[in-house]
């Protein structure tokens, strides 16, 4: 405690009553002199304020011996409210104590039995602990009386009228307050006595009433008690609030209620009492019994369906019950299927369904191995990629019957939100389960073959990652407890067979791709499609149309010009249509009486489907210099480019069209690198770019192309323009290239090889490094085509140019003249010899 003789006042202090109870003793008026000792009775809140008139209980035994002296004596008390923290000792400590209280006069004392003592007191004066003279057996201690600091400003003045204006705010919010607070809150001049009186009407903390006992500078109280005033009028308010909708929605309800119950009654004179809802409770609770279910979910149903039976059918809340109910009374919790795998049937199946793709059928034979060896086996998920119709889907149906299996499958492409897969939760109006939920009760079985569809093309954006749901759904270690957001219960996967399918694999997440086993299915040859046709097109477009074997064939002519002037792709879907279109012709003609039998020959395909959309240009591209065939992998299967060069009279700028991307671009400017630092090794101009600008184009100009792969083509375009020797028209070429004029690997290989053989070509020059990966072409691609593997850029020259002795010969069709003028003049030939390295390898 801190001692301060300043705080003592000049004279005696005026009390009168602000507040009271009247006839509950009489209250003291006048002067008064507070003595400079008192008694301090500790309170843990702080209700009294001067010139208040309040009732006190005090209940504990240990104050007794200070209400008796207080009363025997000059019934001066000062009351003291105790810190916080101090609510652990009792009894308080001196140091428990604030230093500000306020000092009342007991008017009235009545002991009552079991309860302690109840007390009229008023309060006189605030006052400040000097010094603690004694500690038991109750506190007392030197104290001096402190004066309010007045302020007559005008904004002291404003924020009385304020408070005013609050306070019977106040009054109209809280019924609980007397309305003759009004006339007294307008009749009580002193600003001080204003806020003891108000805050004595508010509902405080004992920490905010504290802090306005403490308030001496009245400009600092009115602000703090204004403050506190604001917050109780906003609670006040809201309360009100509350209260009115609470009471809109029980007159709603009541009302609700006589009807629904006159409703009965009339139903009851009618004899339709309880028709409807109570015969649809009841069959939801018969299904409910017969249905085999687990624990938790039977317990969660039975709830719902005993809070849907209280319910009455117009409400909405009823009919989302309803719906959750019939979700889950039709999924097949514990429903499966038996699995039937027989190794030797299930080879026969894929054989009769699929023609080659031996290593993804010996792969698929492991996996059912395995599947019957050890039926509990959480295998790996396995990813069909490939091309568009090559037979990914119809691969994942003849696993499920070679299983015994059902068969789902969802498509995912363009799929964006996460609700697709988890479900919508069941909050928002017309919620549904997820889409793997909705696939099983389709399917009807626990454990189905389930196919999740161009999983390559997944979407994200605010409303969430599909591709992050699909990881609790793809990992055997978690999805035995996978839980939908509609369902909120955990559902078993773990017994589902899930196949993917991709077209790309780079735009799969890694998570996601981690968790599945890879299977590559690149495309067919030109002998693979007619066998494929003449066995499973043919016969499938001949039943569809409704035509018999013995109505309409199709020679093998016929069907190797539809592959090769028709359509030129990886996959099936093409050639199949084109099928369909033959007998869609030969149907109507032997429905209009026309022909009774229809025999498909090479030109009723030109008279049908018209002329070739698909010719061999290769040679017709080539044979001048400056164009070179590359090839190039796409997601559609493999491809053959050209790359197209040509110069004109300028300054050395190198000019790059066709939409290339930027690592294509970087294989143009290091082509052209290579050629400048090795004129002379090459055998061309050294000068060759001093005064020449060179344009390097790839058709088509209106798709996109990027990748290394085309830095060989690129750099023998240039070389075959600089050198004016045109490439050989049968070879294709694919690699990348390095400054130091090595070719490097490349990815694709039999994507790559295959568009090759589609376009006619019989020699493919490939990366050394790539050998390893010709075990994956087929042996009918192998044998004809010739696959050359390089090492360095002088190795590519040899075997993609014709030799010089034929290259100087007259060709067939000349060149066209523009660009033989552009073309500068070639080596001779005994440069170009000596310019060749000495440690070339593959030699």
């Amino acid at each position: 405690m801190t001692k301060d003789e300043s705080l003592r006042p000049d004279g005696p202090v005026d009390v009168s009553v602000s507040q009271g109870a009247p006839g509950e003793g009489r209250p003291f008026t006048g002067q008064f002199q507070l003595p400079e000792t008192i008694a301090l009775l500790p309170v843990k809140d702080m209700s009294m304020f001067p010139r208040m008139v309040l009732p006190m209980l005090i209940g504990e035994s240990r104050h007794m011996a200070l209400i008796d002296d207080v009363v025997s004596g000059d019934k001066i008390v000062g009351l003291v409210a105790t810190k916080p923290q101090a609510d652990g000792h009792k009894p308080p400590r001196p140091e428990d104590l604030h230093e500000v209280g306020v000092a009342a006069m007991i008017l009235k004392m009545a002991k009552v039995e079991g309860e302690g003592v109840r007390l009229i007191a008023q309060g006189l004066t605030r006052f400040r602990v000097i010094h603690v003279l004694q500690a038991e057996p109750y506190i007392k201690a030197l104290v001096r009386s402190v004066e309010d600091i007045k302020s007559d400003d005008l904004e002291t003045m404003a924020l009385i009228n304020n408070l005013r204006a609050q306070f019977r705010r106040v009054l109209d919010l809280a019924p609980h307050l007397p309305e003759e607070l009004n006339s007294l809150v307008s009749t009580v001049d002193d600003p001080g006595a204003l806020c003891d009186m108000v805050a004595s009407a508010m509902n405080l903390s004992p920490e905010e009433r504290q802090s306005v006992v403490e308030a001496l500078d009245v400009k600092l109280r009115l602000q703090r008690v204004t403050y506190l005033m604001n917050r109780e009028i906003q609670m006040l308010e809201l309360g009100s609030k509350i209260q009115k909708q609470v009471k809109e929605g029980l007159e709603k309800t009541q009302k609700d209620y006589y009807l629904r119950q006159q409703m009965k009654a009339i139903q009851k004179e009618l004899g339709e009492e309880g028709e409807g809802e109570a015969s649809e409770t009841d069959e939801l609770k018969a299904k409910l019994k017969a249905k085999d279910l687990p624990e938790q979910v039977r317990a969660e149903a039975e709830r719902e369906l005993s809070r849907m039976a209280k319910m009455h059918a117009s409400s909405s809340e009823y009919h989302v019950i309803n719906t959750y109910l019939d979700w889950i009374l039709n999924l097949p919790w514990n429903e499966e299927t038996a699995d039937d795998i027989d190794i030797a049937q299930a080879r026969a199946i894929l054989e009769e369904d699929h023609y080659d793709l031996d290593k993804v059928k010996r792969r698929i034979l492991e996996y059912l191995a395995v599947r019957k060896l050890n039926p509990g086996m959480k295998g790996p998920i396995l990813c069909f990629a490939g091309p568009p119709g090559v037979g990914k889907t119809s691969l994942g149906r003849s696993i499920a019957r070679s299983m015994g299996r059902k068969f789902a499958r969802i498509s995912l492409g363009g799929v964006r939100d996460e609700a697709e897969i988890r479900g919508h939760r069941r909050t928002y109006v017309g919620a549904l389960p997820g889409r793997v939920v909705q696939s099983l009760r389709r399917a009807g079985s626990k454990n189905p073959v389930f196919m999740l569809d161009e999983i390559d093309k997944l979407g994200a954006d605010f409303r969430g990652d599909p591709s992050s749901a699909l990881l609790e759904v793809l990992d055997p270690e978690q999805n035995s407890t996978f839980s939908d957001h509609y369902l909120d219960l955990p559902f078993d996967l773990s017994k589902v067979v899930f196949i993917t399918t991709a077209n790309v694999l780079d735009t799969i997440p890694p998570p996601l791709r981690d968790r599945m086993e890879i299977l590559e299915l690149p495309g067919y040859t030109a002998m693979d499609k007619l066998k494929i046709a003449k066995k499973y097109l043919v016969p499938r477009q001949r039943d569809q149309h409704g035509l018999k074997p013995n109505q309409v064939t199709i020679s093998d002519a016929a069907i190797r010009l539809v592959i090769e002037g028709y359509t030129r792709e990886a996959g099936l879907r093409n050639l199949e249509r084109e099928i369909g279109s033959l007998c869609r012709w030969a149907a109507r003609a032997i429905a209009e009486g026309e022909k009774k039998k229809v025999a498909v020959t090479p030109d009723l395909v030109k008279e049908i489907l018209g002329p070739e959309r698909i010719t061999p240009e290769t040679a017709l591209r080539t044979a001048t210099p400056g164009v070179a065939t590359g090839l190039a992998w796409t997601p559609v299967g493999g491809d053959i480019l050209f790359v197209e060069a040509s110069s004109m009279p300028g300054k050395g700028r190198l000019t790059l069209t066709g939409q290339l991307g930027d690592v294509m671009k970087e294989s143009a400017q290091a082509a052209v690198t290579l050629l400048r630092a090795g004129a002379s090794h090459f055998g061309v101009d050294p000068e060759f770019y001093a005064d020449r600008d060179i344009h390097i184009h790839v058709p088509a100009g209106a798709i996109p192309k990027d990748g290394p792969s085309a830095g060989v083509t690129m750099f023998t375009a240039l070389f075959s323009l600089l050198s004016g020797r045109p490439v050989r028209p049968d070879v294709a070429m694919t690699g990348e290239i390095t400054l130091r004029g090595l070719v490097m690997p490349i990815g694709g290989l039999k994507e790559k090889a295959l568009a090759a053989h589609r376009a006619g070509i019989k020699t493919v020059i490939i990366p050394q490094r790539n050998q390893r990966d010709l075990i994956d072409i087929p042996d009918n691609v192998k044998k004809a085509m010739k696959f050359v593997p390089v090492q360095r850029v002088e190795e590519l020259v040899e075997n993609a140019f014709l030799p010089l002795k034929k290259a100087k010969a007259p060709a067939a069709k000349p060149a066209p003249a523009p660009a033989k003028a552009t073309a500068p003049k070639a080596a001779p030939p005994a440069a170009k010899a000596k310019a060749k390295p000495k440690n070339q390898a593959g030699k």
